[in-house]
């Protein structure tokens, strides 16, 4: 069963899922008093306006947390246009809705941003689970 956390400031939400983090660090160093990977409970709502907070999630490169206004009552993030990235000596980032199919014939809508492995690495094939950083990975 999947990992999934809850943060919330009042205001809005933050869910992190930990199965699709890659542990990139991108969180931690852009609100290093909110995002404490060292620390429990990790995501301290509290030590950062709502907008900053927002901006940080929406950097992140796996998926892994997202966001949701509460006082909206539809509580899906943000569409974003569909965009390829390939970042240097990490995983293929998608950005958008997706449908992805497996070999098995099953499928799993991914929202925000989806990393799959270009390493061969990952124990969850085919998404990034940051082995490549551990393999050395070039490319």
């Amino acid at each position: 069963m999947a990992k999934i956390k809850e943060y919330s400031n009042g205001e809005t939400t933050v869910v992190w899922e930990a199965e699709k983090c890659i542990h990139s660090a991108i969180c931690a160093k852009g609100l290093p008093k909110v995002f404490r990977p060292r620390l429990r409970p990790w995501i301290k709502m509290d030590e950062a306006k709502t907008e900053a907070i927002i901006n940080q999630v929406k950097q992140c490169p796996s998926g892994a947390l997202r966001f949701y206004m509460n006082d909206e009552e539809d509580k899906t993030t943000e569409t974003l246009e569909t965009k390829v990235e390939v970042l240097e000596n990490g995983p293929l980032l998608v950005y958008g809705t997706l449908n992805v199919v497996a070999k098995d014939g099953s499928s799993e809508t991914k929202n925000k941003t989806t990393a799959f492995c270009r390493c061969g690495e990952s124990k969850n094939k085919p998404y990034c689970d940051g082995a490549h950083v551990k393999a050395e990975f070039k490319g």
